[in-house]
């Protein structure tokens, strides 16, 4: 590679990875389960109910996911357990210390994918990032057990800011490259979010889906000819309690609540939507304007996939107008809320016809809150 007395301090994404779980469950199967499961309570507490002492749980249907959401469809890495009424959450079996965990298994097929697409040895990286919702354990960092898994010798660490992890990751990396401490970073987000989900709750439990991404973020000077320029980043988060996982290692010190449903995901859906779509779109123009951009001729919006609703009102904010697919691509459909990865898949699957001199936009929004902005534009 390129001595680093001849890097630009330019960062650009040289390419992406995205490893994807080979199951998928339909919200035909997903209701199926969730009602028999709805049917199973209501049974068992059926003389509470009727005393009035427990509140019966009401059925789900696919006409009520799909208005809700946009979602069709999720991949997660284990189907049946999850479908499974009596377990409804995912199992395998535990691996011992000596074994690659999943997150970082998982993280290094993406990893694996965005090096080979750029042309990149393990060598040639100086530094990993696992920017993920949802770590695996507090330590040893998961991104240094995937440096070790793909043998680059430079250092890694993770980061978590929900759902714009993916974002701010890639600003971070920028930084390095800006600053001259690094000349290539991997970013990867490894996210099984449904080990987080409440599987039993009518409001969510069609929400997450499990998939692991990687952006590879470089100095100009080493980049492929086929690369996206970064024109800027932004960060922004304003503290709220709608979007919150209390699960930690001091539920312990409170053991009768430690299984409680708050130590799983738990939103306030309309207060998310209602307070996240104003500040983004906001978020989105006033950067472009900063960085000299109409941000009504952005070519295309990767936007966070968590709701259809949220993207189309965000995109016509920007756009000034209703946004087409072609304009603001969906993966949602069929993978589901995947959280800090799911701008980063529409971005990989949904990038490579745009022309020499395109701009668009990564945008990231979520638990916090948190919001991040990638500007980039196709090179020449």
């Amino acid at each position: 590679m390129t001595d680093k007395a001849t890097m630009t301090g330019r960062p650009v994404i040289s390419s992406t990875g995205l490893f994807t779980p080979s199951e998928s469950i339909t919200n035909e199967e997903l209701v199926a389960s969730f009602n028999e499961y709805v049917r199973r309570h209501n049974a068992a507490n059926a003389e509470a109910i009727e005393a009035g002492e427990v509140e019966p749980l009401n059925e789900s249907s696919v006409e009520f996911i799909e208005k809700a959401s946009g979602i069709k469809a999720r991949h997660v890495m284990a189907k049946v357990p999850v479908l499974d009424p009596e377990i409804m959450a995912p199992r395998w079996p535990q691996r011992s210390n000596d074994e690659l965990s999943i997150l970082a298994e998982i993280g290094v097929k993406a990893a694996t994918q965005a090096l080979e697409r750029a042309g990149r040895k393990p060598e040639d990286v100086d530094a990993v990032l696992c920017a993920a919702s949802n770590m695996e354990r507090p330590y040893p960092a998961m991104a240094i057990e995937i440096q070790q898994a793909l043998g680059i010798d430079g250092f890694g660490f993770d980061m978590n800011v929900a759902c714009s992890s993916a974002t701010f990751g890639i600003q971070t990396a920028a930084d390095y490259i800006r600053s001259g401490n690094a000349k290539s970073v991997l970013v990867i987000s490894p996210e099984i979010t449904s080990g987080h989900l409440n599987w039993r709750d009518r409001d969510s439990h069609f929400i997450f889906g499990d998939v692991a991404t990687a952006v590879l973020v470089e100095d100009a000077a080493i980049a492929p000819a086929d690369h996206w320029d970064i024109l800027g980043t932004k960060l922004k988060t304003v503290f709220s309690n709608n979007i919150r996982n209390n699960f930690g290692f001091l539920n312990r010190a409170y053991p009768d609540d430690a299984g409680g449903p708050d130590k799983l995901f738990v939103q306030e859906g309309r207060k998310v939507f209602k307070e996240v779509v104003p500040m983004v779109a906001q978020m989105i123009v006033d950067e472009a304007e900063r960085l000299d951009l109409d941000p009504q001729g952005l070519r295309r919006l990767w936007l966070h996939q968590a709701n259809t609703g949220m993207n189309r009102l965000i995109a016509h904010r920007v756009l000034g107008h209703e946004a087409n697919e072609d304009e603001s691509p969906t993966v949602l459909d069929t993978y589901g809320n995947t959280s800090s990865a799911g701008s980063i898949i529409a971005f990989h699957l949904h990038s490579k016809d745009l022309e020499a001199g395109d701009t668009g936009l990564i945008c990231s929004f979520g638990a916090g809150y948190s919001a991040g902005t990638v500007f980039v534009r196709k090179s020449a």
